[in-house]
Formats: structure tokens, sequence, C-alpha cells
């Protein structure tokens, strides 16, 4: 489908196809549509101006259908490279197939390669596992839009934590910039400026409006931005109005701490109660209301500190001749966070995955036994220490 932009086409017209690299390929209109409104009307013949929709030649993006008497071609469009990259992979978790309609790697390999042909900035890779995909788009907001339209067509996945795509140029690594437009109230300035700058962002222009609100341009690195939008908005209330725009690679700009608070961890398998939700309360901000079912391995909640915790979310009152039954009701729970798709994907961290059904995020370890945890903890600071020697 194109805009026609000289000469005629004709139903049964030898033609050529060029690709990007001026490659010459023979072909043959068998069927010809231009549009009428909405309607797709098929017809013999089209002339330049015309939006016309051709069968019978397998053309893509930027590809130029000409003469093959005199095929010219016309300057091909690019399309922008992805920035970032996340797997996408079959659920194992304990509750995996109870709530897709669609489980399978058969499945989601065929609905991730369909989506293709619909979307010319989404890259799908297989990787060596047969249930794993490699699947790198233009930003956060786009795979959260594809893992939100396939969850509610039915798929059961699961998703890995989102990482750039770096670049060799000229024998150096580069990494993906943006630009980074932010409106702010004055009194809130300081500590979003402080946040931008912790995650390697440069100021490039900065107007205070009469209106007391403060507009400020950032060029910073797409690292930076992961997991960024829910601390600005913490930080500035709820207030803020950040937007971005991609700006090219560039030098890598360091270290850079995306995730500064570890996550509550799930103990054992069963149904959260307002017992052992109040309890957990007091260790961070939970994720879960009560009588929600949850797994051992599975992420309830942000801890106050660093690194991560088990608490026991399912731990139930006992009941003697000194306690009511109804006793329970009394423990009130501050707060709960209900994450939403976009929060859960800058939630994550690199040791945990996203669970999507069409009807719940679930994010969880890995590693759901705490041995198994421990275990890779102890190896990584062991190859480590023997790195360093």
């Amino acid at each position: 489908m194109g805009r026609l932009q000289s000469g005629s086409l004709r139903k049964g017209q030898s033609v050529a196809r060029i690709d990007h690299s001026g490659g010459l390929t023979p072909a043959k209109v068998t069927q010809l549509f231009t549009f009428q409104g909405l309607a797709r009307d098929e017809v013999d013949e089209a002339t330049a101006g015309d939006i016309v929709a051709v069968s019978g030649i397998d053309a893509g993006i930027g590809d130029t259908i000409a003469d093959a008497a005199d095929p010219r071609p016309l300057p091909p469009i690019r399309v922008e490279e992805p920035t970032l990259r996340m797997t996408f992979s079959v659920n194992n978790s304990p509750f995996a197939g109870r709530e897709g309609k669609f489980v399978t790697s058969r499945k989601l390999r065929e609905r991730l390669f369909a989506e293709l042909e619909r979307d010319v900035a989404l890259r799908v890779a297989e990787t060596d596992s047969a249930d794993t995909f490699e699947v790198s788009g233009r930003g956060e907001l786009h795979l959260a839009i594809l893992i939100e339209t396939m969850r509610r067509e039915g798929y059961e996945f699961q998703v890995s934590r989102p990482e750039v795509i770096l670049k060799e140029v000229a024998g150096e690594t580069q990494e993906p910039y943006e630009q980074l437009e932010i409106e702010v109230a004055q009194e809130e300035l300081g500590s979003v400026v402080e946040l931008a700058g912790r995650r390697r962002a440069t100021l490039k222009d900065m107007k205070y409006r009469e209106d007391g609100m403060v507009h400020c341009v950032y060029r910073i690195p797409t690292r930076g931005l992961l997991g960024f939008r829910q601390a600005f908005l913490t930080a500035t209330r709820g207030r803020g109005v950040m937007n971005t725009l991609t700006e090219g690679y560039g030098p890598l700009a360091g270290a850079i701490a995306t995730r500064e608070l570890g996550s509550l961890i799930a103990w054992e398998d069963g149904t959260t109660t307002t017992f052992g939700l109040n309890a957990a309360q007091d260790r961070g901000q939970l994720f879960l209301n009560p009588g929600i079912e949850v797994y051992e391995g599975m992420v309830v909640g942000q801890h106050i500190r660093e690194r991560d915790l088990e608490v026991n979310v399912v731990r139930k009152k006992h009941l003697t001749n000194m306690r009511s039954s109804n006793s329970d009701i009394a423990a009130k729970l501050d707060g709960i966070r209900e994450l939403s798709l976009d929060d859960a994907v800058e939630f994550l961290a690199d040791d945990e995955l996203l669970e999507v059904t069409p009807k719940a995020f679930r994010i969880r370890k890995r590693l759901l036994t705490k041995q198994d945890r421990d275990r890779a903890l102890g190896q990584e600071k062991r190859a480590a220490e023997a790195a360093a020697r």
C-alpha cells in the first residue's frame, strides 16, 4: 500500500521492486485497488497521486515499485531502530494455564511474528530456548502496548525487565539517549533536578513561567528513564508532566541506579489475609489486598531497604477463648498500591519476571524458593571475588 508518485499503474503490468540496497526483483501486479473513504475499490488503472493497494508483489517498508523498463528508486523510508528489548516467554509459574486462552510457545511465537506485519518498528528474535523470544521496540510504552494488546486477546506469558540496546560506533560502545521535557511547580523543582541528576541527565534548557511552573529540557540516557516515571510522580505529588523524544546514540553515561529499594516476597503459598498483610506493611508498601491467592517467590510489595525480604502475608490469627473471631477486622491496612502494567514493568528488577494473564499482573522472582535464590547469590559473590583476584 502506498502513494503513486508518478506515471500510471495497471493491473497485470510487469514492474520491478527496488529494495533499500538497490537490488531489483521482477514482479507483476495481479490486483490493483484505490480507496473511496474507508472502502476499497478494485480498478484496472491508477494514476499519479492515487493511494493504491497492490497485490502480487512481496514489498517491504521503503521499497520502490518502479517501471520494469525504467526502474528509478524513490528515497527510501527508514524506520528508526529499536532502543529497548525484553524477553517474552511461556508462563511457568505455579499459576500457569489458569487464566489464559493461549499459553503454549507455538501460539506465543505465532502472535509475536504476526505483529511484525503491522508494526514496522518492532523486532522479534528467537533465543536458545524454544519457549523464549527476544522482543525489541521503541521504548517502554511501545512494548507495554504490545503486552496489553496480547493480554486482552487471551495470551498468558511472562516478560523480563527492559534493557537498552547498545551499539558499536567506530569501535566505541554507545547507548541510546532521549530528550526529556518536564513541567513542575517551582517548589518541587529541587527534588526533580536531584532525581534527574542521579540518572545522568544533562540540563539543556530551563524556563520559569508566570503561572509558577518551570519547564526543563534534559538529555538523558534511556537507561535513566527505566523506573523514572513513578519516582517523578512521587517527587511532584502527581502534579508533574513529562514527555520524551528519542535523540539518538551517544557515549555510555556510566553507572545508573534505577532501582534503589528491594522487594517484599511471599514466604509460602496461600491466600493473603488482613492479619498477615498488617504485620508486613511496616516493612514497606504493599501491592495486594486481602483475599488474593499468592505463591512462594511472588512479589507482594516494595521493601523500605535495598535488600529483598521474605514476609508471610498468608498468616492467620489463631483464635482462642480470649480472642474474638471478629478481632481481625480491627487491623487496618495503609494505602495499598495497585500496580498498573506500566508500573509493574518499571518496578521489575533484573532477577524478576512479570507474569501477564488476561486477569492479572504478578511480579515474581525468577527463582521462586529462598534456597535457590541464596544459592545463586552465593555463586555470584564467589564469581565476583574470583574476578577481583
